[in-house]
């Protein structure tokens, strides 16, 4: 990891990406004292739809009458979404 001070960095700052692009980290400094890390950023992955396809299947009872009962009793008490102070 190379360390780089300001001026350095301001001048060089495309050699500098071209490192940063290659994999390497550069540590700029002020006075000798490191105040930030130039990193490369890597492209998200690309998601691919209907990858869980398949995967989860609900329990046979994820719509009864009973289970929604029981959810509804405790969004109701509050005990799902406690209140708030923060009201804006």
């Amino acid at each position: 990891m190379a360390t780089v001070n300001v001026h350095e960095a301001k001048t060089h700052l495309s050699r500098l990406l071209e490192r940063v692009q290659a994999g390497e980290e550069v540590v700029i400094a002020r006075a000798g004292t490191p105040v930030a890390k130039l990193v490369r950023i890597l492209p998200k992955p690309r998601r691919t739809p209907g990858l869980w396809v398949g995967q989860w299947i609900p329990g046979q009872d994820w719509d009864s009458p009973e289970l929604n009962e029981e959810i509804a009793v405790e969004f109701e008490s509050g005990g799902l979404f406690p209140p708030s102070d923060d009201v804006r």
